[in-house]
């Protein structure tokens, strides 16, 4: 009863809100609360409070505050939305866990605070003695903190989530993030001088699964996402690259999948009243990075298999005798530049792993001599078995290695104390021939 009590105010309090009127702007002492429920827990439970809202025609950009439950907690955070679709969150890489309630303010002083039971301050923009007259949120779902001057002492923009929005600059250096839920890794989307690349990371690896590079070996000084596709530009604020959309209709943003790890440009579709993708950087359902588990095998037919390899083992260490497996008509899509060696021959990169006792999986490509070392078998896929330009080889432990070297040390155990018996025995003969 208590639950169905608490639903119902819930559901009371967001009928209130939502008959308000939203405006695109926050003037300071502006303050807007959610109550979270106090001692109770909610799977699922999400409530929006929006405050700000572009005019633009459907779908518009709205921002708001939001709790919702997660891992057994309610988070509370700042979020900008287009139409449906959450394009920035101020709990993206750090999250605000709360307790009776969620605050949402623009202090007298130009700082604009998230906060919870007792005032505890979760999230803030340390804005504060700058001048700061409002927030508010522009026609790009950018949303800023401007002065008098409507000069921009803050903004989203410079904290850039999975998303990047039609309009959005991003310079060199600076990644975009995606963070699927239950894992210890994560993707990224990174800007390099000379490439556009995504990766997959963790506390142990950064290994890259895509990259576009520009003809001509010409350097990026920035990225811009325009209505027909994602634009490459120079230090001249020349286009030198672009990744074109597939459809005429207008670009709205570029994502980071969540879960596959995928980079796609989105348009709103009027006839499905969604947004679609016009362009996907990965095509093969093969070529997401973790579509298969550690250890195991994209196959042609798009389903995974155990490699069931023989002699496998994590931990090559100890002086442990080992030697390489091939997978015939295999390769990986992951690859770590810090782990390539060039101008090899198949036997001289299984020979660099073997002589690795952290590695356990190498990569040769024939083409141009290159070889990767991988600290972990992940990534594999199957390719057309005329394919002999690649060769993925699994370290193994020898056949019969572990007995030949108990044997081994048995042998010298047993040889030394028939030795030292021996000895012995003629020690004690020579004593008693001089008695």
């Amino acid at each position: 009863m208590n639950v169905l009590l608490l639903l119902a105010s819930l559901i009371h309090f967001s009928t209130l809100f939502y008959g308000h009127c939203i405006t695109n702007n926050i003037q300071l002492g502006s303050e807007t609360m959610l109550s979270v429920p106090a001692g109770l827990y909610i799977t699922g439970v999400v409530e929006r409070a929006f405050v700000l809202e572009t005019s633009q025609s459907v779908p518009n950009f709205r921002a708001g505050l939001i709790f919702e439950a997660t891992e057994d907690k309610y988070v509370c955070s700042l979020e900008v939305f287009l139409g449906n679709f959450k394009v920035w969150s101020s709990s993206h890489s750090s999250r605000f866990f709360t307790s009776q309630k969620c605050v949402l303010s623009l202090t007298r002083d130009g700082d604009l605070q998230l906060t919870g039971h007792n005032g505890v301050i979760g999230w803030r923009t340390a804005t504060h003695g700058q001048g700061i007259e409002r927030l508010q949120l522009s026609n790009t779902g950018n949303l800023v903190l401007v002065d008098k001057f409507d000069m921009i002492k803050w903004q989203s923009f410079h904290f850039p989530t999975n998303v990047m929005l039609w309009g959005q600059t991003l310079d060199v250096g600076t990644k975009l993030t995606s963070l699927p839920t239950n894992s210890n890794s994560f993707y990224s989307f990174e800007i390099h001088r000379e490439k556009l690349a995504l990766y997959l990371n963790s506390e142990n690896f950064k290994y890259s699964y895509w990259e576009f590079i520009p003809t001509k070996s010409q350097k990026i000084s920035f990225i811009r996402l325009a209505s027909d596709g994602l634009q490459l530009i120079n230090d001249d604020n020349h286009k030198i690259a672009q990744i074109p959309s597939k459809r005429l209709q207008l670009l709205r943003f570029l994502a980071v999948e969540n879960t596959t790890g995928n980079l796609g440009l989105y348009y709103y579709s009027t006839t499905t009243t969604k947004f679609e993708t016009s362009f996907q950087a990965l095509r093969n359902k093969c070529d997401q990075p973790n579509i298969c588990k550690d250890n195991d095998i994209c196959a042609l037919s798009k389903e995974c298999s155990s490699l069931e390899i023989e002699g496998f083992s994590s931990n090559f260490c100890g002086g442990r005798r080992v030697d390489m497996r091939e997978i015939r008509g295999a390769t990986s899509i992951l690859k770590d530049e810090n782990k390539k060696m060039v101008n090899m021959t198949r036997e001289t990169c299984a020979g660099s792993c073997m002589d690795d006792c952290t590695c356990v999986g190498a990569l040769f490509t024939s083409g141009n001599s290159e070889c990767y070392l991988y600290g972990e078998v992940r990534g594999v896929k199957e390719v057309d078995d005329h394919d002999e330009e690649v060769s993925f080889m699994v370290k193994v432990l020898k056949k019969g290695s572990g007995l030949k070297r108990w044997a081994l040390i048995l042998i010298v155990v047993s040889d030394g104390l028939v030795l030292f018996v021996c000895l012995g025995g003629l020690s004690f003969y020579m004593l008693r021939r001089r008695r």
